[in-house]
């Protein structure tokens, strides 16, 4: 498999602007690996695919609003900081990436206001990382939780640049799950934007078990792949944790041979990175940069729910490594016959 195998042509008029009026009425494209058979339903539809005691796996992390907006020292010129991750606590290190770069270096001082004009944080560049990536100290003396709800208040969600429009109101709730409780990623789990509140609740009566983990989404996962080997390509290390109760819950599914679906790619990648000798879920934290491409032998979840993906993305790539190369391009080439919404506000796919 080369990266190239993975390209197709896709219509921008089916990238997602908005999400669907209410989260469980978007559309669900059912993909079945055993018979090639491809349905076409609503997302609140997945009641009818689980049965009592099947499990299904959410990672709970919260998307912090990390894009800044503020000034340059002397210039005044506008400046975009993109917050990617906290490097050292107390002295408020952050790593992050800046736009325009050129013109932000080493020594320079970085204002952030509110809507109102009053200035609310200063930033100093202390080192550059890469030709985007730079090293800030927030020169900040209150306490941990005055500084953290400044950056809450002043930072923007984190829309992805493909959205190609400002964040807004909306986005603040709709662009973060219903179960979101860890904060610590810069990108929405985008399965999981599909649950509701109601949907959730429909499911626990039913008798279906929920298992949380958490994987701290970065911008590695949309990060374009410049190889065509795809052995090739390295993965920016991305946080995660699986507690026993987790892995308990889905040990238990495996021994009595449930149906145990990963709620997206975020989740099947911690799952995979914590596969004990005898096939069953570890309890883990640390990092993971583990990439699934074809061919690759799962060993915990035996189904999937995931968006519909960029092309030539790992997202993608692992999306045929679960459910066939042939099958799920079909079933892409379908869903722009069908007119699916595609990417972060977009349908979703169950595969089973």
């Amino acid at each position: 498999m080369k990266l190239s195998n993975f390209r197709f042509d896709l219509p921008e008029s089916l990238i997602a602007k908005y999400p669907a009026k209410n989260r469980h009425e978007s559309r669900l494209m059912v993909v079945h690996r055993d018979t090639g058979k491809i349905e076409h339903r609503i997302f609140k539809d997945i009641l009818d695919y689980f049965d009592e005691k099947d499990t299904l796996i959410f990672n709970n992390t919260k998307v912090f609003p990390a894009r800044l907006y503020g000034k340059k020292e002397k210039t005044g010129a506008n400046i975009e900081v993109f917050l990617l991750r906290e490097l050292n606590h107390e002295s408020r290190l952050w790593d992050v990436l800046v736009d325009p770069a050129r013109k932000i270096r080493v020594g320079n001082k970085l204002y952030f206001s509110d809507d109102g004009g009053d200035e609310r944080l200063v930033a100093e560049v202390v080192d550059n990382t890469t030709s985007r990536g730079r090293t800030i100290r927030f020169l900040y003396d209150g306490t941990d939780q005055e500084f953290e709800n400044e950056l809450l208040r002043l930072g923007n969600t984190p829309l992805p640049k493909y959205i190609k429009r400002d964040a807004e109101a909306i986005d603040r709730e709709r662009y973060q799950t219903v179960y979101a409780k860890k904060i610590g990623a810069v990108a929405a789990p985008t399965a999981g934007l599909h649950f509701s509140e109601e949907l959730m609740k429909r499911l626990e009566i039913k008798g279906i078990d929920f298992a949380e983990l958490t994987l701290h989404v970065g911008l590695g996962t949309f990060r374009n792949i410049e190889v065509e080997d795809l052995s090739k390509h390295k993965m920016d290390a991305e946080y995660f944790q699986i507690p026993e109760e987790a892995a308990n819950i889905v040990n238990k599914a495996i021994e009595e041979k449930r149906k145990i679906c990963s709620v997206g790619t975020t989740s099947m990648r911690s799952m995979e990175s914590a596969v004990s000798a005898t096939g069953l879920l570890k309890p883990a934290e640390g990092w993971t940069n583990l990439f699934i491409y074809p061919p690759y032998e799962f060993s915990i979840a035996n189904s999937m729910i995931t968006n519909f993906h960029v092309p030539k993305s790992s997202l993608l790539i692992m999306i045929c490594a679960f459910g066939g190369y042939d099958l799920i391009m079909e079933a892409y080439h379908e869903a722009i016959k069908e007119k699916y919404r595609f990417f972060s506000y977009g349908d979703a796919m169950l595969i089973l």
